[in-house]
């Protein structure tokens, strides 16, 4: 029985050590995502206020558009940014980046080795998994927003005592492209500093940085 539960209980503790970075990550998306809940809980029965309409409970909060369309309208930026970055890291280099694939001389014999071995195994679905989930993943929140993003706006009209628009003509006003690009705009700004500031900058212990005694540029890049 003792034997039985330390097993468990190292069993707990390897899975914390394997899963220790996303399982920190989850968590403060959790957290943060709550977070975002309240706050824009407290913002929409502002603007009901404003409106003369009835505020909302927390519960009925979480139903409506408004939730749902500001957080599916950061998830489709964030995954659409991992799918772009996914491709583009495939054919485009950047020199010095730690974010990067190296150029040709800068290769060694295991990278060309290993990228041989890629290039000769079959079959489209397991070469290009993870940017095709990643992709489906963008396309399923961008829907989810663009369906709640059209109900908030309709929401506001019919409040205002103005006819509710279809999806047609809703696709002809500007909030939803709004909504949109300020948040893409950001992503890729974000990773565009990051590939820069690798180059120059380091962080020891972290995969994302090039060692401290790495130069910013290889001697052969120039």
């Amino acid at each position: 029985m003792h034997q039985k539960n330390a097993c468990a209980g190292g069993s707990s503790k390897q899975f914390g050590s394997n899963n220790a970075l996303t399982s920190v990550q989850m968590s403060l998306f959790v957290l943060l995502w709550i977070g975002q809940a309240l706050s824009g809980w407290a913002v929409h029965n502002q603007d009901m206020e404003e409106l003369k309409q009835r505020a909302l409970t927390f519960g009925q909060y979480l139903l409506p558009a408004h939730f749902w369309s500001a957080t599916t309208e950061n998830w489709e930026g964030e995954f659409l940014l991992m799918a772009a970055f996914m491709v583009m890291t495939v054919y485009l280099k950047q020199r010095g980046t730690a974010e990067s694939n190296p150029y040709p001389e800068e290769e060694t014999e295991e990278q060309r080795q290993r990228a041989r071995r890629d290039i000769a195994v079959r079959g489209f679905w397991k070469r290009k998994t993870l940017t095709i989930v990643l992709l489906g993943l963008f396309l399923t929140s961008l829907l989810v927003h663009l369906n709640n993003s059209m109900r908030g706006f309709n929401h506001e009209r019919l409040a205002r005592g103005q006819d509710p628009l279809l999806l047609g003509e809703f696709l002809r006003e500007p909030q939803f492209y709004f909504e949109s690009a300020q948040n893409w705009q950001s992503e890729f700004l974000a990773v565009a500093a990051i590939m820069v500031l690798t180059i120059f900058l380091r962080q020891v212990g972290s995969s994302q940085s090039k060692a401290l005694e790495d130069p910013d540029v290889k001697p052969s890049d120039g």
